[in-house]
């Protein structure tokens, strides 16, 4: 079974609550902690490779991120990420034609009860695992092309676009 190279950028999945700040900040990646409290049947590496609300993302990063899945040796690829910026983050790797790059998130922090985390990133991991070569966003259940999905702010999911 071939390894999934998992790389962790931030956003809101890795967000934390800091008691004396009495606010969220990204933290550690929380997919090592989730992905050890399961009995998974899959071979898998966890590279954190920076710490940021996608929000802050600059063009620099998703250079760095896209440095970083060109240059590994696998070629199945899931990458989490902040959901704000997420799409920008899939326009960018796109030319990596010869390799399977999964993008997912979180509306809520991984740790929070109530968070789409732990569906997504399972969704994810079984995306990277059987599609074929390109670049896809994995959420809400559903995996979309990466060249033909949009955020909807407004029903805090994703979409395809409206074909014209």
């Amino acid at each position: 079974m071939e390894t999934i190279l998992i790389l962790t950028t931030g956003g809101t999945i890795d967000k934390i609550y800091f008691d004396a700040k009495s606010t969220y900040e990204v933290g550690p990646p929380n997919i090592s902690r989730l992905l050890a409290e399961l009995n998974l049947s899959l071979d898998y590496q966890i590279v954190s490779i920076m710490r940021k609300d996608s929000l802050d993302l600059t063009d620099r990063d998703r250079q760095i991120i896209y440095d970083r899945a060109k240059e590994a040796k696998q070629n199945r690829i899931l990458i989490t990420h902040g959901t704000d910026t997420m799409v920008e983050t899939a326009k960018k790797l796109e030319s990596l034609t010869d390799k399977t790059i999964v993008l997912t998130g979180a509306l809520e922090p991984a740790l929070f009860k109530t968070s789409d985390a732990l569906f997504n990133i399972g969704c994810g991991l079984t995306a990277a695992q059987t599609l074929s070569s390109g670049v896809y966003i994995v959420m809400n259940g559903v995996v979309f092309d990466g060249r033909n999905v949009r955020k909807n702010l407004e029903k805090n999911r994703f979409e395809p676009l409206k074909k014209e």
